[in-house]
């Protein structure tokens, strides 16, 4: 077309529409000018500070922890009714689906609410002899020729047993001991080919209140699972035995835990899961722990002699309260008063009476009633113990051989009610009405006003007092001049020995005053 036809504005326009085309393709292929077009903020990211994780801790102590699989030729007491892992509509699942496998299998055993399996119940009728599930829980490796911990109660109902490794290898192993007692148990794997991966146990004492805890275990039968929390108390007793100084964690733990490890951050045991609080048999937050130090002396002895020896000195003793520390002059509430000691027991033969409080043994601070347990039964049998008392006001050493506990504690009961001869008297400003026993050995309570202190203390009917303030008392007079002696020597309040079906105990009451 000739240069001449296109008005000279229409040549200017052309060119600006070119230049404009050219610098759009220059954008879109170099990219800045459409960031500035299709302008977006920034996605929101915070620099938090680095936290330590667990995931060092757990790849170390994983291969360490196994699943135990306990088999017997019995049913558990769960395996009918209604149980943690029942619910509606699971017995109608075909017979084929996994799930209702799974629970068959798992769902009659293992832990209680309170990490407790079920009882034995009779073999099944219609599978005799057959050698079935019944448990199941956790443990871990202590050596690495196949030593390992777990719960007496997971084994408890156990003919054959089994652990599964991290890596899902099965292997049998047999039952080495068990101790009820602390509810520890120590398996034994034997495979000459392996050397197996094991952790050890930790100094529990180092272990505070708030400290970070790994909890690693087999819930409910899925395998290696982890849980992290604190420790959240120590000394607890839940009432499972006469050992009770469990460590308390808020770590998830649930059934199948039992037997598992709980580790620090160095991957060391601080305890062993034996017990959860839960009103729904499920994780709430609050697990119990056997201190790593309580459980390596059991095991050690459970390796070298197949079970656990424990010293014994035959007393019946009950906690040292504000009252009684004060009836009795001592300046704090420690200590475990003795009750009774037992007749032809370690303690009677060397002097020990009743009233006495136990202040320490061997020169260790005794707290309380388990604490002076633990101490005792940690002295091999054989070995002598100086054992302080407190009587009379001063303080007193006695040398006690320690005995073997025996296997059993035989208490005879007797639920006849002492006669009541003679007058009664009353002690009005104690509440009480007695009268002089038949054999002449303290007064027998005959009645107890509902209102008095001594009701608020558990003073009943048919209670014998023995002796106040460690004085022996006859009658109503002898119990007025023990208690007007405390008075004089500034006490607060009179101690009370009290017997009742065979059973003595102290009391301490308020000195009444006008």
């Amino acid at each position: 077309m000739p240069k001449e036809k296109f008005p000279s504005v229409y040549r200017k326009t052309l060119v600006a529409v070119a230049m404009s085309s050219a610098l759009a393709g220059a954008v879109l292929a170099t990219g800045p000018l459409s960031a500035v077009v299709s302008a977006q903020a920034d996605p929101v990211r915070v620099d938090a500070p680095a936290q330590p994780g667990f995931a060092d801790v757990v790849a170390k102590v994983s291969p360490a922890v196994v699943s135990v699989r306990v088999k017997s030729d019995v049913q558990t007491a769960s395996d009918q009714g209604q149980n943690l892992f029942s619910g509606p509509g699971f017995d109608q699942l075909p017979d084929g689906h996994p799930l209702k496998r799974f629970f068959r299998e798992f769902g009659g055993g293992g832990d209680g609410p309170w990490g407790r399996p079920g009882g034995k119940k009779k073999r099944s009728e219609n599978r005799p002899g057959r050698i079935r599930p019944v448990s199941q829980g956790s443990g871990f490796f202590i050596s690495d020729d196949g030593y390992l911990v777990t719960n007496n109660h997971v084994v408890a109902d156990g003919d054959a047993y089994s652990v599964v490794l991290d890596d899902g290898t099965e292997l049998d192993a047999k039952l080495i001991g068990t101790d009820p007692r602390t509810d520890l148990a120590v398996l034994k794997v034997d495979d000459a080919k392996r050397k197996f991966t094991y952790v050890a146990f930790a100094d529990d004492n180092k272990a505070r209140v708030g400290d970070w805890v790994v909890a690693v275990g087999n819930p409910f039968g899925l395998g290696g699972t982890v849980t992290a929390g604190i420790v959240s108390a120590r000394g607890r007793d839940i009432g499972a035995g006469p050992y009770d100084d469990f460590i308390q964690i808020d770590a998830a733990v649930n059934r199948g835990n039992s037997g598992g490890p709980d580790f620090n951050l160095n991957g060391e045991v601080i305890g062993i899961n034996t017990a959860i609080f839960s009103p729904s048999g499920g994780n709430v937050g609050i697990a119990f722990a056997i201190p790593a130090s309580t459980a390596k002396e059991v095991v050690d002895q459970i390796i070298k002699t197949g079970s656990v020896q424990r010293g014994w000195i035959g007393v019946q003793i009950q906690p040292v309260t504000k009252e009684i520390a004060e009836s009795l002059g001592l300046s704090e509430s420690k200590g475990a008063i003795v009750a009774a000691p037992q007749d032809g027991g370690p303690a009677a033969k060397a002097g020990v009476q009743a009233g006495d409080v136990i202040t320490a043994v061997n020169g260790e601070t005794v707290e309380d009633p388990r604490d002076l347990a633990r101490k005792i039964a940690a002295i091999a049998p054989g070995e002598k113990a100086d054992v302080t008392v407190w009587r009379k006001n001063a303080a007193k050493n006695i040398d006690i051989s320690i005995d073997a506990m025996p296997k059993e504690q035989q208490q005879q009961a007797s639920t006849e009610k002492p006669s009541q001869p003679g007058t009664p008297e009353t002690l009005g400003s104690y509440g009480l009405t007695v009268v002089p026993s038949e054999d002449g050995k303290g007064v027998v309570i005959t009645d107890v006003n509902s209102d008095s202190d001594a009701a608020d203390k558990g003073i009943r009917s048919g209670d014998i007092i023995v002796s106040v303030n460690n004085k022996p008392v006859k009658s109503v007079s002898d119990i007025n001049a023990a208690i007007s002696d405390a008075d004089k020597a500034g006490r607060r309040a009179v101690l009370l020995q009290l017997q009742s079906n065979d059973q003595s105990r102290f009391v301490a009451l308020p000195i009444a005053r006008g």
